[in-house]
This record gives C-alpha cells, structure tokens and sequence, in this order.
C-alpha cells in the first residue's frame, strides 16, 4: 500500500463562492455554512506522478465555515471538520483471496482551521485586495488502526499567509466575478512547506438566487522535510503531496439568506494523492444581504 494518501481539501472545496476572496464581511454581517464533503478512492497518485491501485479507502467530513466581520476591513474566519470518518476496506491477498488486515474506521474531530482577513484595499475598490493568516489547529487524530494509517488530522501546526485579489462585474444582465490567489504553507513536525495558488470564476443566474462558480486549485510542495522513511506515506496525510485541481460549484438561494450547495472537484495532477473526485453538498446561511 505504499504511498496510498489523500489531501484534506475541505478547506478548498467547502466553502461557498459568497465566502473567502479577497472581499471581507462587512462589520456585523456573516457568513455560515454546515457541509457534508466525502471521496472513496481505490487508485492513487503515487510519488512519480503515476496511476497504483490500492484497497478502498474513504474519508467522510462533516464541517462548519463560518465568517464574521470585526470591521469592515477585517473578518475571522472558522472552518472545521466537526466529524470525520475515515475507513479502510478488507485487504485480501491477490493470489488466495484470504483477509490480511481486516476493514477498519475511526470517528474523531478533524482539523480546524481558524483565520484573520484583512482587506488592503478600502471596501469599494474596484480591485480588492486582502490578506489572509490562517493557523492550522491538528486536532485531529494523527495515528489510529492496526497499521496506524487511519487519521483524522496530520498532527502538525501550520501556519498560511495568502494574498488574494479579484474584480467583480457585469455580463449582461447577469452578475459575475474572478478571483486569484497565492500563498506560503509554513508546516512543523517535519513536514515540508508548500506554495498554494488558485483562481476562480462565478456567475450569478435567476436575479442572483443561482451562482455557479469554476475553480483552479494547486499545492507545489517545497519538499524540504521528513523523507517517507522518517514520515510515514501510508497515511492519509502523507509528506510532499502535491496537485493541480479543477472543481465546480453551485449555489442556490431558496430564501433571501438561506441556500443549499453542492459541488465536485478532482486532481488531474497530482503526486501522494488520491485519484478520484470529491463531493460536497451543504446549507449556508447568508447575513451579507
């Protein structure tokens, strides 16, 4: 099973094309969002960037993000995995079929991510720019199992400072937008650092009741840290992960404030990672407007 992983993106593909950007929650106004994301993945992205099957293996998170205007210049931010599962499916023998480590899963609290957002650019601007800091709280579970390779979190503190800049617009009658972004992953416990870039794209449809959103992720790994040898590439937060992603996300108001999600993204290049898309469906609740 060796180097079968995955990257948490929940963090990436949780949150609502209303939330994150470079636009800060106006001061009072908020932004919350209570979402299940799941992938289930019997082949992965091995270290040379090639196709390995592996035993079926899933991860499950239910998660709250949540954004809260301070100012009108700075937001906190929240994102946490409340619940997750991770399991692991019966790996049998090739030649007799014979279990040799039996199915297992674990139901634990995963990574919580907590964030300040500041805007360089006074609200208005045509092209707003802010800046992000978030820690990354590993309170998670990092080693659990027979093979001690189910977890629920990677067991390192990191720390991501993100530039993001972006424009909002007119086609027609309809609203739209485009973001980028690029940011430094500072991480501890032997784990290398990582340069994180993206970019995104949304239309609103139906008076705005419909926003449809594409979006551009990637993590280059520095690859400075622990080798597979020291860190074990048999978790599902194994060392020097890499990806390029595309995802697509659809957002519908059913109220004025109230809205339901859903959304699917998958890595079409990637190194230690799984090779399989993952879902997202949730509720939001939208105090902005």
């Amino acid at each position: 099973m060796k180097n079968i992983s995955i990257v948490i993106l929940i963090i990436i593909f949780s949150t609502s094309v209303f939330a994150g950007g470079p636009w800060p929650q106006q001061k009072g106004k908020g932004y919350f969002k209570l979402s299940e994301w799941w992938i289930v993945f019997d082949q992965h992205y091995t270290d040379q960037g090639l196709i390995d099957p592996n035993v079926t293996t899933g991860i499950f998170n239910t998660s709250l993000y949540a954004e809260y205007g301070i100012t009108n210049r700075l937001t906190a931010q929240f994102n946490g995995a409340l619940v997750s599962r991770n399991y692991m499916n019966n790996l049998r023998s090739n030649t007799t079929k014979e279990i040799i480590v039996a199915g297992e899963a674990i139901n634990r609290l995963g990574d919580i991510d907590v964030s300040l957002k500041y805007g360089l650019t006074k609200p208005g601007s045509k092209i707003p720019v802010a800046l992000t800091l978030t820690l990354g709280l590993p309170t998670g579970t990092p080693s659990a199992g027979t093979l001690n390779n189910l977890q629920t979190g990677d067991g390192e503190f990191n720390q991501i400072l993100q530039i993001d800049a972006g424009k909002g617009f007119s086609i027609g009658k309809s609203s739209a937008y485009v973001s980028g972004y690029a940011g430094i992953n500072n991480r501890t416990n032997q784990f290398s650092e990582e340069f994180r870039y993206g970019g995104e794209i949304g239309l609103g449809l139906a008076k705005n009741k419909l926003w449809l959103a594409a979006k551009l992720q990637a993590v280059e790994s520095f690859k400075n840290g622990a080798t597979a040898e020291t860190v074990s590439s048999t978790s599902i937060f194994a060392n020097n992960s890499e990806f390029t992603s595309l995802g697509l996300e659809a957002n519908l108001y059913v109220t004025k404030k109230l809205g339901l999600s859903v959304g699917a993204a998958g890595a079409f290049r990637g190194e230690i990672i799984a090779a399989a898309p993952s879902y997202s469906v949730g509720v939001f609740v939208d105090l902005s407007r």
